[in-house]
């Protein structure tokens, strides 16, 4: 490293890059067998799900990362106060040469609850062309075999520290994960951490994720009786419960759709445009409808609040009858832009909706889990590296993004350990469709993924201190 602290390309890389490339494209059959078997296991975290799978999860990727090298392998849970116990997560350490950068490699091996659009089975990994589809094959198994495959890559040429940590419960929101790194902090100590749990810009082109909006759920609750009554004998002067909540809901944005919770509102620009017509691709919008908000897309989406109803408790459409429905319950997902604070954004919302009651209704409010947004210091040594084995994996340097989506253990870890650096980076593309129908990983996406970690972690050996 040159005494400005920045990369020289002169430097050398231990292994070079033609035998680490040759032995990542050796090594892929691995990586996708890996992939394949994960998927294969229906690893949901959510507290209503049989978690046998999620334990038979982590015991493979135990298996797995032992199978590279990684030492002291262990399976941890958090208890918390109330007796709660979290997801397992995997932890181990390689140790590195003296005088060595960590670095700590992240991912989760726990996925999101099955949608009713898919196309095959979403636990029988299936490869259709380029791609695998399956639940989690890219939301985060992905990064799950990224990590293995770029440490099996490098086998005894690996020149720096790593501490691995594969979470499990990140699709239920990481309820103990902070607790998780308290008590295991001499384990995970590093001084970089790669966060394999974002995307790319598009097929062919890599991104940094350089920005996160933070997360707040709540529960708003709303009742008019105290048990239901007839449509037909009382319809007119009472309205029923989930009505009278939809009302409540729609107060929630202006005649624009930005969202008119006051103390809400953008805190920055993008740098980077985000076409209209990519927006409406990348997310299969139906032609003629507008979209919501003003000012440009990137702004709308990395920069700005946002607010969607993610849960709806109502009488069926298959049980309806001629009722007065006395309550109703919705659940609110608020996304919060980088520079707010993510329990003031909640606490906002929590009055916004106990002010608005429609028509006197009973509204009560609980709050759930909240993460804060976050931002990745831009010139720090480790960034100059991961830029470095993105251009050098793709052919093109990577676009530095934002993110709408959050992942609110990187502000855990940098409260845990000030001074780390962070690096997101990720496998999905914007046809993923990461938590939807038909979720997929490009494979070769993901080879060039395994290829970029093996040359930052050699980089890294020497060119950080």
């Amino acid at each position: 490293m040159n005494s400005g602290g920045h990369l020289d390309p002169s430097e050398p890389i231990i292994p070079d890059i033609d035998e680490l490339r040759r032995r990542v494209d050796d090594d892929f059959p691995a990586v996708l067998a890996d992939l394949n078997r994960l998927v294969a296991i229906p690893s949901l975290s959510i507290p209503t799900a049989d978690h046998a799978p999620l334990e038979r999860s982590a015991e493979l990727v135990a298996s797995l990362l032992k199978s590279v090298g990684v030492e002291d392998v262990e399976i941890v849970r958090a208890v918390t106060d109330a007796g709660a116990v979290g997801g397992p997560g995997v932890l181990g350490r390689i140790p590195g040469p003296p005088g060595a950068p960590t670095v700590l490699l992240y991912a989760h091996h726990d996925v999101q609850p099955v949608t009713d659009d898919w196309d095959t089975d979403p636990f029988v990994p299936t490869q259709i062309g380029d791609r695998l589809f399956g639940r989690g094959a890219a939301d985060d198994v992905a990064g799950v075999v990224t990590h293995i495959g770029a440490l099996r890559a490098l086998g005894a040429d690996l020149g720096v520290g790593v501490a691995v940590f594969i979470e499990g419960e990140e699709e239920s929101g990481s309820p103990t994960f902070a607790q998780l790194l308290r008590e295991h902090a001499d384990k995970l100590a590093a001084d970089i951490v790669v966060v394999a749990d974002s995307d790319n810009w598009e097929i062919g082109t890599p991104a940094l994720t350089m920005s996160l909006r933070g997360v707040a759920e709540v529960t708003v609750s709303l009742r008019v009786a105290q048990h239901a009554v007839h449509s037909g004998m009382f319809g007119g002067p009472i309205l029923d419960a989930p009505l009278l909540l939809a009302r409540l809901i729609a107060t929630l944005h202006d005649e624009h759709g930005s969202v008119a919770v006051r103390g809400l509102g953008p805190t920055g620009e993008s740098a980077v445009p985000y076409p209209e017509d990519r927006l409406r691709a990348d997310a299969s919008i139906l032609p003629g409808v507008r979209l919501a908000g003003r000012g440009p897309i990137a702004d709308r989406l990395w920069w700005s609040p946002s607010i969607n109803l993610i849960g709806f408790d109502a009488t069926r459409v298959d049980d309806a009858s001629g009722t007065i429905a006395p309550s109703a319950r919705a659940r609110l997902s608020l996304r919060i832009p980088p520079g707010m604070d993510a329990v003031v954004a909640q606490q906002a919302l929590h009055r916004h909706l106990l002010d608005h009651a429609p028509f006197g209704a009973e509204v009560t409010v609980d709050d759930g889990a909240t993460g804060q947004p976050f931002t990745v210091a831009k010139d720090s040594p480790a960034m100059a590296a991961v830029k470095w084995a993105l251009t050098t994996a793709w052919g093109r340097p990577p676009v530095l993004q934002g993110q709408g989506g959050s992942i609110p253990l990187t502000h855990d870890l940098s409260e845990t350990f000030p001074g780390i650096q962070v690096l997101l980076t990720g496998v999905e593309d914007p046809d993923s469709r990461a938590h939807s129908g038909n979720e997929s990983v490009h494979l070769g996406e993901l080879r060039r993924a395994v290829l970029a970690e093996a040359l930052l972690l050699a980089r890294l050996a020497v060119s950080t201190p």
